[in-house]
């Protein structure tokens, strides 16, 4: 395999991961879709790319590259793609992770341009769920935008690139065009810093939420110099600019996660799950159903650019009924309103309502109208032999109504029959007919009811969801929200169950519910709804206990790495209740200073990180000043040096001045500022320097002399008679005495020799 990208088909990586397709190609490395022949499952594959296996920065590219990935697969979230297994083949490094059946989610964007609220905060709040396990876990994406996040055939999220992120991110950079398709979602700190914050995934994850709600991005540029530079120097817009109808709670939640500055931002995702999770309990439910409409040059454009364009709903307007309204009466005729003042006229039947023309066994069939000038008058219609329509001629008398022939009367003479000549059978009959259609039309309405209370209540009503239980542990007080927590897991999840309600559970600590019992849930209340037909799930956070945290073993240590600042290590084991009183601490000759001086509890114990830690630091050895010890005894002289915990180191020299075992001198002058333990060199008298006489008598005038000048001594010779033998005879003082080489002036002493 010379190459990731031309992996062929059918190629076998590691004995077990059998290539069956080409993905996707990445600037960090190409995805393959391969099988898990050991387990027999389908996986996807992300093989480094040969330039960076072989580049400059190959090994701390690949170290990174492995560490991100064992952080990776350290996080267990269903948001998150998992990661399986890592290793090496031919020189290239790779990722075996899981094979999400699915679109990312800028598919999604390409198609609807636009989401509704309900939409946006569901894929918002999941993509916060997988981020909160992975800040938890100590791991920062730094690359969230739509690419990275899929969406699999149930519509969950899944995050991606978990594990290259870090690693690839000045190869990301450096690349103008990997620039530009990333830069839309980054945070300002990662501009200018390069810094990876938890805060900086939160800044892209409001922008994503942003570009589905607006159809766009806040910041739009060709450039990415620009672009960058309007992400560090302007704040992100309000969403209610491009969305004004949106509810405000929204757009400031949106505004918190993209504030320019990190410290404006929620610390994490954990915090930020919060927040969406209290503001979707409160949203009323109008808000949900917002959606940003498009325009028509928004649709245009979309044409234009091969994107789907966003339809307008059908807006289902009232019919405005007629001036003039036909209303059939139940026995089949037809009534019409007649204008005041009509004029006699005929109007023929409307095709569209020639199948009301035989309602009544084909006895009544209405041809043609006659107005009188002030009555809505009915006539009855015969059929001829011949099958063509005959016009009936309408009766003057005011009381005629819904008068009806029957077969008997089919070939007389077309004509009105009288009220009083009207038979009990043909009253009887209609009375029946109306009776029955009645009954009809309540059955009917009594089955639009029916079928809409059922339409209700499986869409809306209560077969539309489930209602969170009370756990039998937990009191609530009626007409009074009761959140559930701090009651036992093991006993509500046998409530769950049994109700059928699907859920997740995660972890986390709690100073103050104890292990095994229910932190918080996802509906938070008792008779919360969880919705069926949008497949949501309870999310339960279910206590670990308090966290524990251990007392480093090697902090009194003032050499290693914890001894040398022990509050912080103290702190990053996860210690939270640290006692140190600074002016409690003490100076110590043998403990550097801010080294530990003593602690409570000991090195090396596991216990509540919340339980409280005593600890007494070293200001280091104690300032002193200098005694003045020159002419003092050398007894003294190390008493003072005692006192000060000053080391004396004593050298001896020759003295004319000063007495013999007294002071000379001492390399530091007195008053200076030292410190505990410090040393001081201190030169201590011999007193003055003596030598004994030697006989020179006898010896000729210059060895004498010379003998007597190299012991330091003057010579003086003298000659009373006259130096003629050059021979000295006498010399004072005399020879075996003991005299000073000099006076207390320094000045040499005089030897005198006499010599004949």
């Amino acid at each position: 395999m010379s190459e990731a990208a031309n992996a062929p088909e059918g190629l076998k990586i590691d004995g077990r991961y059998r290539i069956v397709r080409k993905i996707a190609d990445g600037g960090m490395a190409t995805v393959y879709q391969a099988v898990d022949e050991r387990l027999d499952r389908t996986v996807a594959i992300k093989i480094m790319h040969m330039q960076l296996a072989q580049g400059p920065h190959r090994q701390q590219f690949v170290e990174r590259f492995r560490r991100e990935a064992k952080s990776a697969a350290a996080i267990a979230n269903p948001h998150i793609v998992q990661v399986y297994d890592t290793g090496e083949y031919q020189g290239l490094d790779f990722l075996v992770m899981e094979y999400v059946h699915g679109v990312n989610l800028r598919k999604e964007m390409n198609q609807q341009r636009t989401f509704t609220v309900r939409e946006t905060l569901r894929i918002i709040t999941q993509t916060l769920d997988g981020l909160a396990s992975a800040h938890r876990a100590g791991v920062v994406h730094r690359d969230i935008k739509p690419e990275n996040i899929l969406l699999n055939e149930r519509g969950h999220v899944q995050i991606t690139d978990f594990g290259l992120s870090k690693a690839a991110s000045q190869a990301t950079l450096s690349s103008t065009g990997m620039l530009l398709g990333t830069a839309a979602y980054l945070a300002p700190e990662m501009i200018e810093s390069n810094s990876a914050t938890q805060q900086g995934d939160l800044y892209s994850v409001g922008i994503m939420a942003w570009e589905m709600l607006a159809g766009e991005v806040p910041f739009v540029s060709d450039n990415p110099v620009t672009l960058v530079f309007k992400h560090v120097h302007e704040d992100v817009p309000s969403i209610t600019v491009p969305c004004p109808g949106i509810d405000p709670s929204i757009a400031e939640f949106i505004a918190h996660l993209t504030a320019r500055s990190v410290d404006a931002r929620p610390k994490d995702a954990t915090e930020a799950l919060r927040e969406i999770r209290a503001l979707s309990a409160k949203l009323p439910i109008m808000a949900w159903q917002y959606r940003k409409a498009v325009s028509q040059e928004h649709n245009a454009s979309a044409e234009g650019s091969g994107k789907p364009a966003l339809a307008a709903a059908p807006i289902a307007v009232p019919p405005i009924p007629p001036a003039d309204v036909q209303t059939q009466d139940h026995d089949g005729t037809i009534a019409v309103p007649i204008r005041e003042h009509a004029a006699q006229e005929s109007a023929p039947i409307d095709s569209a309502n020639s199948s009301n023309a035989d309602l009544n066994n084909g006895n009544t069939q209405v041809l043609g109208l006659e107005a009188s000038a002030h009555n809505t008058q009915i006539m009855p219609a015969v059929r001829s032999t011949s099958g063509s329509a005959a016009v009936d001629r309408v009766s003057n008398d005011a009381d005629v109504s819904n008068a009806q022939h029957d077969g008997r009367e089919a070939t007389a003479a077309i004509g009105l029959m009288p009220a009083q000549q009207l038979d009990e059978e043909s009253i009887r009959k209609r009375k029946r007919r109306k009776r029955n259609i009645i009954i009809a039309a309540i059955l009917s309405v009594v089955l639009i009811a029916t079928a809409a209370t059922g339409a209700w209540w499986y869409w809306l009503g209560p077969g539309s969801y489930w209602t969170m239980p009370q756990p039998s542990d937990l009191t609530c007080t009626e007409g009074q929200s009761c959140t559930i927590t701090n009651v036992s897991w093991s006993s509500y999840e046998s409530s769950l169950k049994v109700a059928g309600i699907p859920y997740t559970v995660q972890e986390d600590y709690s100073d103050t519910i104890a292990k095994g019992n229910i932190i918080s849930t996802t509906p938070e209340t008792v008779d919360a709804h969880v919705s069926k037909r949008r497949n949501e799930q309870v999310t339960v956070t279910v206590s670990q206990g308090v966290k524990q945290a251990t007392i480093p073993t090697d902090i009194t240590d003032a050499n290693s790495a914890n001894g040398k600042d022990p509050i912080a290590a103290l702190t990053a084991a996860g210690f939270t209740a640290i006692i140190h009183d600074a002016e409690k601490d003490d100076y110590s000759l043998t403990i550097p200073s801010g080294a530990v001086a003593s602690i409570s509890p000991d090195p090396g114990t596991t216990m509540d990180h919340n339980k409280e830690i005593v600890i007494q630091l070293s200001k280091g050895p104690m300032p002193v000043s200098m005694p003045d010890v020159v002419g003092r005894s050398k007894d003294e002289a190390q008493n003072a040096f005692d006192t000060a915990k000053l080391k004396a180191n004593y050298t001896e020299s020759y003295s004319d001045t000063v007495a013999n075992g007294d002071i000379i001198s001492t390399s530091v002058a007195a008053g200076t500022q030292l410190h505990w333990g410090d040393s001081v060199d201190v030169v201590v008298s011999k007193g003055p320097e003596m030598v004994t006489l030697p006989d020179v008598r006898g010896k000729s005038t210059e060895d004498a002399k010379s003998t007597l000048e190299a012991l330091g001594l003057q010579v003086q010779v003298s000659a009373p008679l006259g130096d003629l033998t050059h021979t000295v005879r006498l010399q004072s003082p005399d020879p075996g005495q003991q005299v000073r080489v000099r006076d207390e002036q320094g000045n040499k002493t005089v030897i005198t020799l006499t010599v004949v």
